[in-house]
């Protein structure tokens, strides 16, 4: 049953929904002091860039380039580079055993920087076997949609149909080089029981195919698997001797296929129809060891990865030496299932900023699990648990049936919190935000963010003008150090605004001009429990202007 004061507030809010605006909202206030403080702000010199490190051109990764400069790009000649809608995309990635396909946006800047780059390599590939071609993605949402385009520029190349997303530089060396290793023969024959020795002592991961001929269609379908592959090397042999070196059964009916790589799982064996979408599946599927160290350059293996959850394992260089054995041991458990990761806490490239993200402490060992997809939700095993390969098994499997509870970081609690702001963490969110009592309005900033400074000060007014009102808290909260399930933000600086009585539903998110005066009118319309200012804080908030400037 709802408390009485639950009860009165749900009452009050739909009571007020009914009013008239004007009967509870500013139609008799005077709001001049708050507009000529605005005023007045807005002449002091440089008001918005008094903070360090604003940036003034923070804008420029979404729009482009900063004002005036589109005068100044130079026109590319793309004659070379087809042009795709939804009309013609079918028939032209049919039609091109190769084709590479760029997604862009016309505002993005990143894609305008690439736009010379990609049309030199469509220039000097026009005699090879492989076209380019863009897509307009703002104009063609249906196709960015169908393959997934997240940001702008993205590129794949399509091989038979088949794509791949290209993850290489941006220049035209670099795309052409690719395109030319893709488009080439990525299938080496193997006849003698001397190279098959020489390939197993000195390549780290390889494909090997045992066919009853290096000319047919099952070698046409490994040749173009392994066009659809960067990171491993394919080969085939028709030799019942030459297949026994790489640990295939001659006994078995050809065809057989294998992946051999330098590490615990060394072998893995191809089951399932021979061809080229199933082989290039497995590959994918095998190449990556069975934990993998977690680096800048394995990153876009992991996050590429069609298995999105994940089991990691965080620790020092030093335990790494007696908890990695362990931490592998329980991953054989999970291939296929989760993708297994150690951070290496010591790694200065990422060990801090990877144990920030995730809210882990750099002295210790943690084993979690990581949903990895847009909920980003994270789960800690228990570090009073005996550290055991059983123990990790255990948890992965709670992790993968949904039966553990989410862990959420947080600073810890202010020691003082009697400010005009609230001060909003992890741990004191449900006590302050969710307060069923009083309308809450939320900013999630960043540290670094340019447009969170510029706000702070307008932020920091309104907490003062309103910090006499008991039925409303003006309150702020880290997203980078705190996290919530009901805090959820796409970007900095996020306005929540959580009214009273109503907690259990979304927030609303404030989409205003950031002014004082647009701040308190919001919250005006917005507030379950009307208030208006103090005539006293009003005469004396107006008489301080000047002494304040």
């Amino acid at each position: 049953m709802k408390s009485p004061v639950i009860l009165i507030l749900l009452l009050l809010s739909i009571y007020s929904g009914i009013l008239p605006y004007s009967s509870i909202a500013e139609e008799d206030e005077d709001l001049s002091f708050l507009e000529e403080r605005e005023r007045n702000d807005a002449q002091l010199p440089d008001a918005a860039r008094e903070y360090e490190n604003y940036d003034d051109l923070e804008d420029e990764e979404y729009s482009g380039y900063a004002d005036g400069e589109d005068d100044a790009v130079p026109a590319v000649d793309e004659s070379h580079v087809a042009v795709l809608t939804g009309s013609n995309f079918s028939d032209f990635i049919e039609s091109n055993k190769f084709a590479m396909v760029e997604f862009y946006a016309p505002w993005c800047g990143h894609c305008r920087a690439l736009a010379p780059e990609y049309a030199a390599a469509a220039e000097d590939l026009k005699d090879e076997d492989v076209v380019l071609a863009k897509v307009d993605a703002a104009e063609e949402a249906d196709l960015s949609q169908k393959y997934d385009v997240q940001g702008f520029p993205t590129i794949y190349l399509f091989v038979d149909g088949v794509h791949k997303l290209y993850t290489g530089l941006r220049t035209k060396d670099s795309i052409v080089s690719w395109l030319k290793k893709k488009i080439g023969p990525g299938l080496h024959n193997i006849s003698s029981i001397e190279e098959a020795e020489k390939i197993m002592e000195n390549e780290d991961r390889i494909v090997v195919g045992y066919l009853e001929s290096l000319a047919g269609s099952e070698s046409e379908e490994l040749a173009a698997a392994s066009r659809l592959e960067d990171e491993v090397i394919f080969y085939q042999t028709n030799s019942p001797q030459v297949a026994k070196v790489f640990l295939i059964d001659p006994t078995l009916k050809p065809p057989s296929l294998v992946m051999l790589k330098k590490e615990a799982e060394r072998f893995n064996q191809f089951v399932g129809e021979f061809k080229k979408s199933a082989i290039a599946e497995f590959v994918y599927e095998n190449k990556l060891p069975l934990v993998t160290n977690f680096t800048r350059e394995s990153a876009p293996k992991v996050f590429d990865n069609p298995i999105k959850k994940q089991l990691i394992l965080f620790a020092t260089s030093t335990d790494l030496e007696r908890y990695y054995p362990i931490f592998q041991e329980a991953a054989m458990a999970f291939k296929g299932k989760l993708v297994c990761l150690y951070v290496d806490l010591d790694n200065d490239d990422v060990g801090k900023e990877v144990s920030e993200y995730f809210g882990v402490r750099t002295d210790e060992t943690r084993v979690l699990a990581y949903t990895g997809n847009e909920e980003a939700r994270k789960f800690i095993m228990d570090g009073g648990s005996e550290f055991s390969a059983g123990a990790i098994r255990a948890f992965g499997e709670k992790f993968l049936e949904d039966n553990l509870k989410p862990f959420y970081k947080s600073e810890p609690l202010p020691e003082k919190n009697d400010g005009d702001v609230k001060i909003v963490v992890g741990d004191n969110f449900d006590e302050i935000v969710l307060d069923e009592s009083r309308d809450v309005l939320l900013e999630i900033y960043a540290p670094w963010c340019g447009h969170c400074q510029a706000l702070e000060p307008v932020y920091n007014r309104l907490g003062r003008y309103l910090g006499g009102i008991d039925s409303v808290v003006i309150a702020k909260m880290d997203g980078t150090a705190n996290e919530h399930p009901r805090a959820k933000t796409d970007g900095f600086p996020t306005i929540l605004f959580f009214p009273a009585g109503n907690k259990s539903f979304d927030p609303v998110t404030v989409d205003t001009d950031r002014t004082v005066v647009a701040f308190y009118k919001f919250l005006k319309k917005h507030a379950s429990i009307p208030f208006k200012l103090p005539t006293k804080l009003k005469d004396a908030n107006s008489a301080s202007i000047k002494d304040e400037l």
